[in-house]
């Protein structure tokens, strides 16, 4: 039953709700100017330069469309050199460094106003049977609007954001990318996506964004020879709304990084913020020399967790079995890893006292007065009581038994595999996962609404009736789940 209703919502796209919620959102965005949505920057060639010149110019801005200005009639022209024009000059056979652009190039040009609507321009592309449209303010030449990005604009489909990322020259470009994310995660959530869904796809945009400002930032020997990775709930793929950074570099051990390595980490983390993502308050970043080392360093660093497993160690471990690579050599990372398993072998008290944080934060009785309103604080934290129990949990088995799984899901997935825990409690676990994910990322947009700080706190008193149901049964889950976990690490012997 718990199973059933709890994404009876989420799973019925046809119901009246989601219908009304996606209408309503796909009409407010055609009526969007054009220049909320994607501009594709305009690169300007003269008419007379060779089609093998402007291929470079494919190549080094990553673009796939030029502006050609040809000057020899009156008054001077504009037309548009695409890949498509480029096909037609390779079957010319005539060698490209000898062909003018001009002659493969199309001087019929249809032309939008930023202040327009994406209705209208859609309408357009139809209409005139075309991929692109040019965006133009009076004589100045705004962007390219291609066919493609207005679908994913209307859409809200994450392509659009990867293309920004991809084509971004400057910290600046991806900013704007990066501000995108959270709208997109708005839009989606309302139109009745899968939280689970919705945090793949940030995770993998995210990803793609941190990858790219690497590498604007850190020199090619620099990301040839060293992973990037993530950790926390990006590095789990669990991740909706912009949390703290948590991110590491591991060297390769006898390379020799260049002199200005803290500039470059420090850039990196600034640009993060940038992007939205606040510095970590436990500087588990690459702007901190800790979370910076060649492998054979990290391998030592993991093994003083393993061998001295105070607070704080344990606390390191946790956020690191939890990495994720997103640039360079990934086999850094995943030998570091190999070291943390082989050493977590049948260490039965630093396993106990790595489960132990379950209980770190919250009660059960407290959760269950508010819930029942029989306490005047409203807020409900919905991390401490629930989300973080049951990942850290899930967490723990995983490390006993050796994963080498990061996402919640898959952990729980391997561990039913293996026996570890039954089917029907796997499926408890992911569904109360994802409905107190999908609970506390609408709270945190409602806050972000109100113009408040995301607090991570539900007020219960706010709640429907079928919410604080489900809401209580996820909680029971999380409950029942833990007092398994004091009997399988013999927590209570502590």
């Amino acid at each position: 039953t718990f199973g059933a209703l709890l994404f009876s919502d989420l799973s019925n796209k046809l119901s009246a709700l989601s219908q009304r919620q996606s209408q309503h959102e796909l009409q407010s965005l055609t009526l969007s100017r054009v220049d909320e949505a994607f501009l594709r920057p305009v690169h300007f060639v003269d008419a007379q330069t060779d089609v093998l010149s402007v291929v470079k110019v494919f190549q080094a801005q990553r673009t796939k469309q030029v502006l050609v200005r040809d000057t020899s009639v009156s008054p001077p022209r504009l037309g548009i050199f695409t890949t498509t024009s480029l096909q037609r000059a390779i079957l010319d056979g005539t060698p490209l460094a000898e062909l003018p652009v001009q002659s493969f190039t199309s001087f019929e040009l249809f032309t939008v106003k930023p202040s327009d609507q994406v209705g209208d321009a859609l309408a357009a592309l139809m209409r005139h049977r075309v991929h692109r449209l040019i965006v133009a303010d009076g004589d100045q030449i705004v962007g390219v609007l291609e066919a493609l990005d207005v679908f994913s604009f209307l859409s809200n489909h994450s392509h659009l954001i990867s293309v920004q990322v991809d084509t971004a020259n400057d910290i600046e470009a991806l900013a704007q990318a990066a501000s995108q994310i959270t709208r997109m995660v708005t839009a989606l959530y309302r139109s009745g996506t899968r939280v689970s869904l919705i945090a793949r796809l940030v995770q993998d945009l995210n990803a793609r964004l941190f990858e790219r400002a690497w590498h604007l930032i850190a020199p090619a020997d620099l990301v040839a020879n060293s992973c990037l990775f993530v950790m926390g709930s990006e590095g789990r793929g669990e991740q909706l709304l912009k949390t703290d950074q948590d991110n590491g570099l591991i060297l390769r051990d006898g390379y020799t990084p260049p002199t200005n390595l803290e500039e470059i980490c420090q850039q990196f983390s600034q640009a993060l913020g940038r992007f939205g993502y606040p510095e970590c308050p436990g500087n588990i970043m690459v702007s901190n020399p800790m979370w910076r080392k060649t492998a054979y360093d990290f391998g030592q660093m993991v093994q003083k967790w393993l061998l001295m497993p105070d607070a704080d160690s344990l606390m390191n471990l946790a956020i690191f079995l939890d990495a994720h690579p997103v640039c360079g050599d990934a086999h850094l990372l995943a030998h570091a890893q190999q070291v943390l398993q082989r050493l977590a072998t049948d260490n039965d008290a630093m396993l106990a006292r790595f489960a132990a944080v379950i209980d770190a934060f919250g009660n059960s009785q407290g959760w269950w007065n508010r819930l029942l309103g029989l306490e005047s604080q409203k807020g409900l934290h919905l991390k401490k009581e629930g989300i973080f129990p049951l990942v850290h949990g899930v967490r723990s088995l995983a490390l006993a038994e050796h994963l080498q799984e990061t996402s919640t899901t898959a952990r729980i997935e391997a561990l039913v595999l293996k026996s570890v825990i039954t089917p029907a409690l796997g499926a408890d676990l992911t569904q109360s996962l994802h409905f107190l994910m999908g609970m506390k990322l609408k709270a945190g947009l409602a806050d972000m609404e109100t113009e408040n700080e995301v607090s991570g706190l539900v007020d219960v008193t706010k709640l429907s009736t079928l919410e604080r149901d489900l809401l209580k049964d996820a909680l029971g889950v999380v409950k029942h789940f833990k007092t398994l976990l004091r009997s399988r690490f013999k927590l209570d012997a502590l």
